[in-house]
C-alpha cells in the first residue's frame, strides 16, 4: 500500500503567491521604466550655452554698474573723510600752538602780578616807567583775550570736525560694505558663465567660439562703413525695422557728420576698437561699457559721472529719431548698457567679456533712451 504524504504548501502560494509575483512584475516594470528614462537632462545645444551666457553677462553688467556707482560713493566718502581728518589734524595743531602762547602769558602775568598796580604806583620811584609798564600790560591783556578767545575757536572747530569724521568715516564702511556685495554678484554671474562653457565638449566649444568670432567680425567689418557715414555731410538715412521693437524706425532722418567735442569723443572712442572689456575699468587698456563712454567724453574736455543709470541724467533727453553723432545710447529697460553713437544706426561700444570695443547697430540690444551731452 502505497503511503500518502500530505501536500506541501509553498509560503508564497494562494493569495500571498499572487501578491508577491504581482509586486515582482511592478517591480520590473518600475526597474525597465527607470533604465529606459532615468537619464540626466538633455545636454544644452550650443545655441542654449549662447543664449544663457549671454544672459548671465547681461545681468554682470547690471552688477557692475551697481558695483561702478558704489565704488564711486566709496571714492567720494574716503576723499571726503580725508579731507577733513587732514584739516582736522590742522586745526589741532594750531589749537596747541595757541595753548602753548596761552601758557606762556599766563606764566609771564603770574611771574610780574605780584603787587595791587596802585601800590606798585606808590612805591615806584619812576611814574612815568611804571605808567608805560602799565599800558604794555592791558595791551597784554588784551592779546591774552584774543588768544583765550583764538583757543576756544579752535577747539569748537577741532571738535566738529572730528565729528564730520566718524560720520564720513562710517558712510565709508557702507560703500565699502557695498562695493564687495556688487563685486561678489558680478565675479558670481563671471563665474557662472565659465561654468557654462566649461561644460561644452571640445566640438561644441569650436562651434560656439567660431559663432562668437563671427559675431566680432561682422560688427569689425562695419568699422569702414560706418566711418564713412558718420563723416560724411546730411544726408537721407534710409529707414530700418527695428528688430528689437517690433518695426519702429531704427535710425534718425538726417545723418550729420560729427562736429566739436563730439567729433574728438568719437575719434578717442574709435582709438579703442579691439580693446578688451574689463569690468569697472576706465581705461586705458580695458574699458566696461560706461568706463568707455566716460573716458572718450572725458577727452573731449567734458566730464561725465561714472555709471549707465546716473550718464542718461547727464545731458539733454532726445528720441532716437533725432540722434546725431556723440549722443550717448543707452539701452535695456535698467539703463544697464550705455554706446556712443557715431551715425548711420550705429555705435562703438564696451559690450561684455569676451567681445572688445567694437561698432555694432544699436538695434542689436533693446533700446532705452539717448541723451545729449557737450
Amino acid at each position: 500500500m502505497a503511503a500518502h504524504r500530505k501536500p506541501r504548501h509553498s509560503p508564497l502560494g494562494g493569495q500571498a503567491g499572487r501578491t508577491a509575483a504581482t509586486l515582482a512584475l511592478a517591480s520590473a516594470a518600475t526597474a525597465t521604466l527607470f533604465e529606459g528614462s532615468g537619464h540626466a537632462e538633455p545636454r544644452p545645444t550650443t545655441a542654449q550655452v549662447r543664449e544663457k551666457v549671454d544672459r548671465l553677462y547681461e545681468e554682470a553688467e547690471v552688477a557692475t554698474e551697481r558695483y561702478n556707482g558704489a565704488k564711486e560713493k566709496a571714492d567720494a566718502a574716503r576723499t571726503a573723510f580725508e579731507r577733513l581728518r587732514d584739516e582736522a589734524a590742522r586745526r589741532t595743531q594750531r589749537l596747541n600752538t595757541a595753548r602753548d602762547a596761552l601758557g606762556s602769558m599766563a606764566a609771564a602775568q603770574y611771574r610780574s602780578g605780584g603787587l595791587d598796580p596802585a601800590v606798585q604806583l606808590v612805591l615806584t620811584s619812576d611814574p612815568d616807567q611804571y605808567l608805560d609798564r602799565a599800558a604794555r600790560a592791558e595791551k597784554a591783556a588784551d592779546r591774552q583775550a584774543v588768544a583765550v578767545d583764538g583757543v576756544r575757536r579752535e577747539l569748537a572747530a577741532v571738535q566738529r570736525l572730528r565729528g564730520e569724521s566718524a560720520g564720513r568715516l562710517e558712510a565709508l564702511g557702507g560703500h565699502e560694505a557695498e562695493l564687495r556685495r556688487q563685486k561678489a554678484a558680478v565675479l558670481g554671474k563671471l563665474g557662472a558663465a565659465r561654468t557654462l562653457l566649461a561644460r561644452l565638449t571640445a566640438e561644441e566649444r569650436a562651434r560656439y567660439e567660431a559663432a562668437e568670432a563671427a559675431r566680432n567680425t561682422s560688427a569689425g567689418n562695419d568699422r569702414t562703413g560706418a566711418a564713412t557715414t558718420a563723416a560724411r555731410p546730411a544726408a537721407p538715412a534710409a529707414v530700418r525695422a527695428d528688430r528689437s521693437s517690433g518695426g519702429r524706425s531704427a535710425d534718425p532722418a538726417p545723418v550729420t557728420a560729427p562736429a566739436g567735442r563730439a567729433s574728438q569723443a568719437i575719434s578717442f572712442a574709435r582709438a579703442q576698437l579691439g580693446k578688451p572689456y574689463v569690468w569697472g575699468a576706465t581705461g586705458p587698456s580695458g574699458y566696461d561699457c560706461s568706463g568707455l563712454t566716460q573716458a572718450a567724453w572725458r577727452a573731449a574736455g567734458v566730464s561725465l559721472p561714472r555709471t549707465t543709470y546716473t550718464q542718461i541724467n547727464a545731458g539733454r533727453r532726445v528720441s532716437r529719431s533725432q540722434l546725431v553723432p556723440g549722443d550717448l545710447v543707452f539701452f535695456y529697460s535698467g539703463i544697464s548698457h550705455v554706446g556712443l553713437y557715431i551715425g548711420g544706426g550705429q555705435m562703438i561700444h564696451a559690450p561684455r567679456p569676451g567681445a572688445p570695443v567694437r561698432i555694432a547697430p544699436i538695434d542689436e540690444m533693446p533700446f532705452a533712451g539717448a541723451t545729449r551731452v557737450g
